[in-house]
């Protein structure tokens, strides 16, 4: 099981921190040419070898996970960045780097794709975890428009309820405003690494549509327009 799956499957944080320290101690074996005998440690092991993948991101991601282990809301939207910066950007250098992709600027528009894939993951989310009595959106963007966590576990619909999300959206588009802002300049073998982009633009616009009231039945859908949109940004080479 890969450290993005373990705080899901875990009721005890214990039981966490066992599995994350697994994962640290692979990692170090794997990069001592020693990796334990476990299908996705192997499979790490050759992709490094393969691709001389920096050890650095792989120990970002275990730590920032454990810390995530706490169960408990963000403190502001600099707290989740800062997550998704140590996660979701951390695995999108590592794809960067298995791509042949060496460049600052690639890097500057995956740090910012990595937050808004982060932010848009923690919004995706909310009614799943409103449903288990969780809510981990950024508090301090909750109190500014007079919302209780209670409001999201009861699924409250109300327009102060809706200013919440608008504003964790607005700041994940701005995210992906950034990283375009690069596109000139980042080479085009990176634009693979690049096209989580399309789901989180089909999210972002979907949840417009419905005035972004995040329990809103449309939102748990499919797009079944995804693969046209992917291959459009293809063939057009942009993300």
């Amino acid at each position: 099981m890969c450290p993005f799956q373990i705080k899901d499957s875990i009721t005890q944080k214990t039981t966490g921190l066992m599995r994350m320290q697994f994962w640290r101690e692979a990692v170090e074996d794997i990069y001592c040419d020693n990796p334990p005998h476990q299908p996705v440690a192997t499979e790490l092991w050759r992709a490094v070898k393969r691709h001389n993948l920096t050890k650095m991101w792989f120990m970002k991601i275990i730590d920032e996970r454990e810390k995530n282990l706490d169960d408990r809301a963000y403190r502001n939207i600099q707290e989740l960045e800062t997550y998704a910066e140590n996660t979701q950007s951390a695995l999108l250098y590592l794809t960067l780097e298995m791509l042949g992709v060496r460049d600052i600027h690639a890097d500057h528009a995956a740090s910012h794709i990595g937050k808004a894939q982060g932010i848009v993951t923690c919004l995706r989310a909310t009614p799943y975890h409103s449903t288990r009595q969780k809510v981990f959106l950024p508090m301090d963007i909750c109190m500014l428009h007079g919302v209780s966590q209670e409001d999201f576990i009861r699924g409250k619909q109300e327009k102060n309820v809706r200013d919440v999300i608008y504003d964790i959206a607005s700041q994940a588009h701005i995210h992906l405003e950034h990283a375009r802002s690069f596109s000139k300049k980042v080479p085009a073998k990176a634009y693979p690494a690049f096209f989580c982009t399309v789901a989180l633009d089909d999210f972002l616009h979907n949840m417009q549509k419905v005035d972004f009231n995040i329990f809103h039945p449309s939102l748990q859908k499919k797009s079944t327009l995804l693969p046209l949109h992917l291959y459009i940004r293809s063939w057009r080479k942009t993300y």
